[in-house]
């Protein structure tokens, strides 16, 4: 009984440690507009898709983040955890842009192009 509970605690000792490093990603959004200017206050989310908790024994991840670019078209996340996400920007007077993304390295950047508007299209 004794040499169970110390194993317990042993393996406690090693795995604890472990679990609080989960790899982390910083991630900024750069976004334009197809005449290559920067698109301000344009809504940015982050969903994850794919991704485990080690601090969580493995369950799933399930969050979101959402900001606004600033001036200058660039949105900045803190650390997140790496994974896969949904990458979602939407703006007035632009078509939504949407991807999915991996996230698999200490800092990322992404740039996305905003199109105009397509008029509209009748099967009719």
């Amino acid at each position: 009984m004794r040499s169970t509970v110390a194993l317990v605690f042993v393996a406690a000792a090693l795995v604890l440690p472990m679990a609080g490093k989960d790899p982390m990603t910083t991630l900024r959004v750069e976004v334009t507009n197809h005449k290559e200017q920067p698109v301000a206050r344009a809504s940015v989310t982050l969903r994850f898709e794919e991704g485990r908790s080690l601090n969580k024994l493995g369950k799933k991840l399930r969050r979101h983040w959402e900001t606004r670019t600033n001036q200058q078209g660039v949105a900045s996340f803190p650390p997140i955890p790496q994974g896969k996400v949904l990458l979602l920007v939407i703006a007035d007077n632009y078509q939504t842009y949407g991807a999915r993304v991996e996230l698999d390295e200490e800092e990322k950047t992404i740039q996305v192009k905003l199109n105009p508007p397509q008029p509209q299209y009748s099967a009719h």
